[in-house]
């Protein structure tokens, strides 16, 4: 079977084959088919929730934006990035560095626990605190003796918030850092470096767009969070709303144009996200260009 050999933007060769060389017909329906997709299910319905949010003029929209509840619940979610995000990115690191560098027994059983918020729906995470520490719970009576709130209040959230999002970092840098291997880190150690030297000038460069995709994807999960944050939030207002919950209570009360005004917000909480996924990606395999030209030569 004969192959021709196409340049790449960049200068990466690649073999086209005739099980790759398709009629103009098919692709020109592919490409329509994935077109259609993206403008019916994710291009119109962003477009509807900044034209409901504007339907009523900029007054009515700021007006909602800059509302008492409104500020506490944006308010309320960015702290609640702020706190998930570096507990997770310590925590992804670890294990990351652990999972790809070490062997030790339970290894494989760490992964499968890495994993199992994406397995398990949010709401039955946040029951699972609900069984925890709530009035019938196991910590429940010991918290109201000592007068320590973790449900309805922002520690719940909190906890909530780092379960369901623990995981994006972590899965992010395993196979990353299972990749590149133990070489370096190896050399470094016998050159006589210490393990935070090691880390800093040897690992932390290796993996920099790795982990901020991962930080990226993590905080876009935090903020948006709904299922786990609903459970055990309370939904009290100016309190304990983050964004999605405040959406959803002004919905519910026919307030259609507050809620797409804040629902706004979150949109552009996901463009911004898709922008920086994009240059990050871009970024990394720059990297990986960059790293492979010496081998190549």
């Amino acid at each position: 079977m004969s192959a021709s050999i196409a340049l790449q933007p960049g200068g990466l060769e690649r073999y086209e084959t005739p099980s790759t060389r398709e009629p103009a017909w098919i692709k020109l329906t592919l490409i329509t088919v994935a077109l259609s997709f993206f403008v019916i299910f994710l291009l119109f319905p962003l477009a509807t929730v900044f034209v409901q949010a504007l339907r009523k003029g900029w007054d009515v929209y700021l007006s909602a934006l800059t509302n008492h509840d409104a500020l506490a619940a944006i308010r309320l979610t960015l702290i609640t990035a702020a706190i998930a995000v570096p507990l997770n990115v310590v925590f992804g690191v670890s294990a990351a560095w652990a999972i790809a560098k070490f062997e030790f027994r339970g290894k494989r059983f760490l992964i499968t626990l890495i994993d199992l918020p994406f397995s398990i729906s949010p709401v039955v995470s946040g029951l699972i605190y609900v069984l925890i520490f709530g009035a019938q719970g196991w910590f429940g009576p010991w918290l109201a003796e000592h007068d320590i709130k973790i449900l309805f209040a922002v520690p719940g959230i909190v906890l909530a918030t780092i379960f369901v999002t623990f995981p994006f970092v972590a899965r992010e840098l395993i196979p990353l850092m299972e990749a590149q291997g133990a070489e370096e880190e190896e050399a470094a150690v016998v050159l006589g470096a210490s393990g935070w030297q090691v880390f800093w000038h040897t690992t932390l460069p290796n993996i920099k767009w790795g982990l901020l995709y991962g930080v990226i994807l993590c905080n876009a999960r935090a903020m948006g969070e709904f299922g786990a944050v609903s459970v055990v939030s309370g939904h009290i207002r100016g309190l304990t709303n983050t964004m999605p919950l405040h959406v959803e209570i002004l919905y519910n009360e026919y307030n259609y144009a507050a809620a797409f005004a804040v629902a706004s917000l979150l949109a552009m909480l996901a463009i911004v996200t898709l922008g920086l996924k994009t240059l990050v990606e871009r970024q990394t395999r720059k990297q990986i260009s960059e790293s492979q030209k010496p081998s190549e030569s």
